[in-house]
């Protein structure tokens, strides 16, 4: 991932006075990773939480594991909810998650290698939570690789939106 997007991401909440927390699942840390080559960004990158596993999701974010089950880790509830348990877990003021089927196996027709969940929960108020399910094409490193720049990208737009 290039810097730039994420000296842009860090440029932007530094502007606000924001700090930031991760719910990386198919990502696997990859977001953290790249906005942290950063000097400085402990300025306003608080933590990430690598939760891989339902159990994950459930124990440190507080996903119900009966949305779990329901919709499956891979959906947009989930990803909402890890989203806004990062932000409240983590006393943010902004959180991004990620849940998805990086391949190559893992999918289904209801939900193909390539689907990605996102969700970004900004300030208190769980209304100015937003969502979105991508597919991306390619191999595991290439979906992974563009769910950090699509999720990196979204907050930078949504930052210079929201009020």
């Amino acid at each position: 991932m290039n810097l730039s997007l994420s000296q842009a991401v860090g440029n932007a909440l530094i502007a606000r006075g924001w700090t930031l927390a991760l719910a990386e699942s198919c990502t696997g840390g990859l977001v953290s990773a790249a906005l942290t080559e950063l000097p400085g960004s402990s300025a306003w990158f608080e933590r990430a939480y690598i939760t891989y596993s339902n159990q994950a999701k459930v124990e440190c974010l507080g996903v119900p594991i009966e949305m779990i089950d329901s919709f499956g880790a891979v959906s947009e509830p989930v990803a909402i909810s890890m989203a806004q348990g990062a932000r409240k877990n983590a006393a943010v003021n902004v959180a991004i998650s990620i849940t998805g089927i990086a391949g190559p196996t893992g999918g289904s027709p209801e939900k193909p290698v390539g689907t990605v969940c996102f969700a970004w929960a900004l300030g208190d108020d769980t209304k100015h939570t937003t969502y979105k399910t991508m597919h991306f094409e390619g191999d595991r490193s290439r979906v992974r690789m563009q769910a950090c720049e699509y999720a990196l990208t979204e907050l930078i737009h949504l930052l210079a939106s929201h009020p």
